[in-house]
Parts: C-alpha cells; sequence; structure tokens
C-alpha cells in the first residue's frame, strides 16, 4: 500500500480540503485493508473489496480513495447510520455458501468517541478543536483511535460488482429499473419504488 502522506494527499485532492476527518478516514481504510491482508486494494486486489460506510461526511471520501471503492463500481456501499464506522468485507473470504444469499468475512472499524479526548489531552495549547484532531489523528496509536470487530456480512449476489440483471421498466411512469429493485403490486404491476411508495419517495412532482 502507498505511504500514508501519499494517501491523505490524494484524498485531500479529491475532498477539496484537508480536515481530521481525512486524516481519520485514511488511517481507518488503511487499518481495514491490513486487517483483511489486502495490500493492494486499488490494483492487485481490486476485485477483492467491498466497503459498506455509515456516514456521509469527510472520511468517506478518504476510504474511497484509500480503497478504490466507489459508488459506480458497486463495491462502496452507504447505510446512513451517522456513524463514523467502515466495514471491509474480503469477497475472498466466503464465510457461508448458499443459492440465496452468501456471506463473507469482513472487520467492523469504528472511531472511538474519546479520541477527541486524547486530541484535547495532547495539545491542550491549542484551541482549534479540528487543529488539535489533525495533529494528534497522525500520531496516535490505532487502538488509540478506534475499535475492531470481526464481523459476517451476508451479501446476495444482486450487491455484487458486476451483477448483471434485466431491465425493467415502470408501468407506471414508464422509466427503467436495474439490479432487482423492481416491486410487483397486487394486480401484478411493475412498479419502480417511487411509484409503489409515493409516501416514502425522496422527491415529490411540484405539479
Amino acid at each position: 500500500m502507498e505511504p500514508f502522506d501519499d494517501l491523505l494527499h490524494q484524498a485531500e485532492v479529491a475532498h477539496g480540503h484537508l480536515c481530521a476527518g481525512q486524516i481519520l478516514g485514511v488511517r481507518l481504510a488503511m487499518l481495514g485493508c491490513q486487517r483483511l491482508g489486502i495490500a493492494e486494494p486499488r490494483t492487485l486486489d481490486r476485485k477483492r473489496l467491498v466497503t459498506f460506510v455509515e456516514i456521509d461526511r469527510c472520511a468517506t471520501d478518504a476510504i474511497a480513495v484509500v480503497t478504490g471503492c466507489r459508488l459506480g463500481k458497486r463495491a462502496l456501499k452507504f447505510r446512513d447510520w451517522g456513524k463514523m464506522a467502515a466495514t471491509f468485507v474480503d469477497l475472498n473470504a466466503p464465510i457461508e455458501r448458499t443459492d440465496e444469499t452468501p456471506a463473507y468475512k469482513g472487520i467492523r472499524i469504528a472511531a472511538l468517541e474519546s479520541s477527541k479526548q486524547r486530541a484535547r489531552e495532547l495539545y491542550p495549547h491549542i484551541e482549534n478543536k479540528n487543529q488539535q484532531q489533525m495533529l494528534a489523528y497522525r500520531e496516535l496509536a490505532d487502538a488509540d483511535l478506534f475499535q475492531e470487530q470481526w464481523v459476517r456480512v451476508p451479501l446476495h449476489p444482486r450487491e455484487m460488482p458486476g451483477y448483471k440483471s434485466s431491465r425493467i421498466a415502470c408501468a407506471v411512469c414508464g422509466e427503467g429499473i436495474n439490479y432487482d429493485r423492481n416491486l410487483t403490486d397486487a394486480t401484478g404491476r411493475v412498479l419502480c419504488q417511487s411509484c409503489a411508495s409515493p409516501e416514502l419517495s425522496y422527491y415529490h412532482p411540484l405539479d
């Protein structure tokens, strides 16, 4: 894997600025890959890793840079849990093989809340919290920054990178639906999720 400072610079470029979250994200992702024995996640091991992120903040951009996992590659999965945490799944380490939903070995790494206090203790003379954390997060040991847990992650074949599926048109709006995300109503019509449950849609027509 590339050196920490090189990856941090790439994360800064991708994100647009450098902050404590970027530093934490780079270290978190490097640790996850290290625990799985994935040395080159963006090149030699690029088809081996799927990453679940639990927050849409700065660290997520850094995690994507280090791992090479992207939404567009279907290797980056977002779960909106509001936690500074990520789970790294090794597709070369199946735990259960079933026809429906195979499970794979992964490691979930979460940032410790106590790391902020450790930053204050290390740099009490610096008033700016971000500056405190930027310095401390470079220096603190992994055990002072993160908690780790080995986990089992079910991953349906349709969630895998490279999965191919038929494209089905919604009977109401006519838009194409990919990756088996269609629903069927009581009359047998094939619907997209927005048309099937308008009240749950993230958008609503102005007219």
